[in-house]
């Protein structure tokens, strides 16, 4: 290219680690950001990441790990503890190793990228690297709770995790423009990752963490099993189910394409659905999830759904949800809804005791289905959708999320449908975090190991690492009879790392099938060099069982006789409760010494909150909280062993002036006691044992 007139074309500027920050971010590399530690996890994540640096951890220049450091594995784990406590009040310097590498990063702060990523500055890449993981591990805990020696760093990961519940990162960095995530799961395979308790995530994709309590009294192996009642509903699926309606693009000529809406006339049964529940608890006692396909149920019906299978006790409701848009001008919504119980508990017996308002969790699809000739043949639908025009699912396209739902040691994410099938940054999220179980609804035929869902199933169980189940309805199973094809049953399919894939079919005759699933530990990896740490959480299929429903009902009312009571609370501010009530059992197991200062932090004007941009929480939330800090002080007077134990029977008694939200917020402490009991039933002795 020849100079334009006047002069020659003036040089671009040489990226810098400063410039490389500034372009992302706004901001400047000052010692503002050792105050935080996820944010000089997102800081070297990504100057290794732009510089092609992370490589050198597997390919060095020179020797790797450091010299410099006896043991640079041990040294980087111990300095991400100090850093944790170092947090809580940053006066004075930050740990050694910290202090040292990030004097280098800053000195080499205008240094060009490309020298990192020639490796000629071995330096800056030796800094990068060890201050990378002495971030992450600082960042351990801040997502899902991990057993720890002690509770250093407890008001930090406190806070921490209320930030996440309020902007859906750990740092304090917009989340428009960058965002860290917690990691719960690293790949079981050979591809590399150089962290293991957080991840750098980027635009456009919006994230959501949301902590919901579900507990299972006692320690014993129960306290590790699930399990979940498969409705591969609707059981009979007519072509009338499927209809073209107008959509503001739709064109006879020329490509011809229309739009079409799943809209089955029968509503769902629930009489059928309570003696579905009564025999499957006759086979396993209890029902923690109902897991229910892609378009299962209408949105009109979730309220009668979710009382009922509050009277059976069960704890979790994972549904697909279809909408009917009144607003010609608008399409209709298609999501998963996932509904908990504000009893949080799994295996209770049946009650006809009314519960509260359920909280909800919405994950939107975001692509169409399209339907094309050939799957108009195999669904035989051709006689209400011409079989020449390209069908698309009429529904709303909404901006992409994903929500991350961590209960007890799972981190679950929901899928609908395409979703799990696309290539975008959905999927790049889903491979960072690495949720523990994906759950998929269908709206699908087999789901055989030959077909599309087993082959993207079979990539998350490789890497990250989840366990993935796929559910779709018999209904549009059995229709689908390809050309030399007969019908099917094949209805679900279970992939995890550990057990390998698993089709699941619904027997003639059976309305439903019991998965039981079972958690166990999991390692945790880093091509950096430091050691595999056994602290993760993996789940496997454990047994399954066809359900034919009984023949008689339980005698529950079908339908609510009053509107559901309202939600306490908002999601957001359930997570946040929960989060302090995690800080209050992590503090009660290992340093009760540490009480004071997290009640402390987590009174609604704690100065932190401004200082990290957050506002003050809702009425309702501090009203809660109080609540929260009032049950947890009532043990300040027990001696130090047995505040563990006290409080733990104190929350598992209702107060006779109790209020619905100290009731709530009782049962939340409740929750997150018994799930520390149970990381800790090996270790715990004395007064803090069962």
């Amino acid at each position: 290219m020849s100079a334009q007139a006047g002069g020659p074309i003036p040089d671009r500027a040489v990226p810098t680690v400063a410039s490389v920050w500034r372009s992302v971010t706004g901001g400047e590399i000052t010692d503002r950001l050792l105050e935080w530690p996820p944010d000089v996890f997102a800081l070297t994540n990504l100057v290794l990441d732009r510089g092609e640096a992370f490589r050198f951890a597997l390919s060095p220049v020179d020797r790797w790990p450091p010299a410099r450091y006896p043991d640079w594995r041990l040294a980087v784990v111990e300095a991400g503890r100090e850093w944790s406590g170092w947090t809580e009040a940053p006066t004075g310097e930050p740990p050694d190793l910290v202090a040292q590498e990030w004097q280098l990063i800053s000195e080499h702060a205008t240094a060009p990228l490309e020298e990192l990523a020639s490796g000629r500055n071995w330096q800056l890449a030796e800094a990068l690297l060890t201050l990378h993981a002495a971030a992450d591990e600082a960042c351990a805990g801040l997502g899902a709770a991990l057993d720890s020696p002690d509770a250093i760093g407890c008001v930090y990961r406190c806070r921490g995790r209320e930030l996440l519940a309020r902007t859906g990162s750990l740092s304090r960095i917009n989340p428009r423009l960058l965002r860290v995530l917690p990691r719960v799961r690293t790949p079981p395979t050979g591809r590399p990752a150089f962290s293991r308790y957080a991840c750098v995530q980027s635009p456009p994709i919006d994230a959501r963490w949301h902590k919901l309590p579900a507990r299972h009294p006692g320690t014993g192996l129960s306290s590790e099993y699930a399990t979940m009642l498969l409705l591969p509903w609707p059981l009979t699926v007519r072509a009338a189910d499927f209809r073209p309606v107008e959509g503001p693009l739709h064109r006879e000529t020329n490509d011809p394409f229309g739009f079409f809406e799943f809209a089955p006339a029968e509503r769902l049964d629930l009489a059928l659905l309570d003696r579905v529940l009564m025999a499957a608890r006759e086979e396993v006692n209890a029902i923690d999830v109902v897991a229910f396909p892609e378009s299962a149920i209408d949105e009109s019906e979730i309220d009668d759904l979710e009382a009922l299978l509050d009277r059976h006790g069960v704890v979790f409701l994972h549904a697909g949800v279809r909408q009917r848009s009144t607003d010609p001008s608008r399409q209709p919504s298609n999501w998963m809804h996932v509904g908990v119980n504000p009893k949080f508990q799994k295996g209770v017996p049946p009650s006809s005791d009314g519960g509260g308002g359920w909280f909800h969790v919405r994950q939107n699809k975001h692509h169409r289905w399209s339907l094309d000739e050939n799957q108009i043949d195999q669904y035989h639908l051709g006689s209400v959708l011409h079989p020449h025009i390209r069908w698309w699912e009429a529904m709303e396209i909404p901006r992409r999320s994903l929500q991350f739902i961590e209960v007890a040691e799972l981190t679950i994410v929901s899928l609908v449908c395409e979703d799990l099938a696309e290539s975008d940054n959905v999927a790049d999220l889903m491979r960072a975090v690495g949720p523990t179980v994906v759950l998929a609804g269908l709206l699908d035929g087999p789901q055989l190991t030959s077909r599309w869902a087993a082959r993207y199933a079979s990539v998350l169980a490789d890497d990250p690492g989840s366990a993935v189940l796929t559910v779709a309805p018999i209904g549009m199973v059995v229709r689908s009879r390809p050309h030399d094809h007969g019908s099917s049953r094949i209805v679900a399919l279970w992939k995890d790392p550990d057990t390998g894939v698993r089709e699941i079919a619904l027997e003639p005759g059976a309305h439903g099938i019991v998965l039981s699933v079972f958690m166990d530990r999991a390692s945790r990896r880093s091509a950096d060099g430091r050691w595999p740490v056994d602290n993760g959480t993996s789940c496997s299929a454990a047994a399954v069982y066809q359900v034919r429903a009984a023949d008689s009902g339980s005698g529950f009312p079908l339908t609510r006789s009053a509107p559901p009571a309202p939600q306490l609370l908002e999601g957001e501010e359930l997570t946040i409760l929960t989060a302090w009530a995690e800080g209050i059992s992590e503090a009660l197991a290992y340093a009760p010494e540490a009480l004071d200062d997290i009640l402390s932090e987590a009174r609604s004007d704690a100065s932190w909150r401004g200082d990290l941009g957050l506002p003050e929480p809702s009425a309702q939330l501090s009203s809660a909280i109080e609540s929260l800090i009032r049950l947890a002080a009532a043990v300040r007077s027990v001696s130090a062993p047995s505040q563990f134990e006290e409080l733990r029977r104190t929350a598992s008694h209702a107060r006779p002036d109790e209020s619905d939200l100290d009731r709530l917020t009782r049962l939340v402490l409740l929750t997150m006691l018994e799930e520390r009991q149970t990381r800790r039933r090996n270790e715990v002795k004395g007064g803090n044992s069962a």
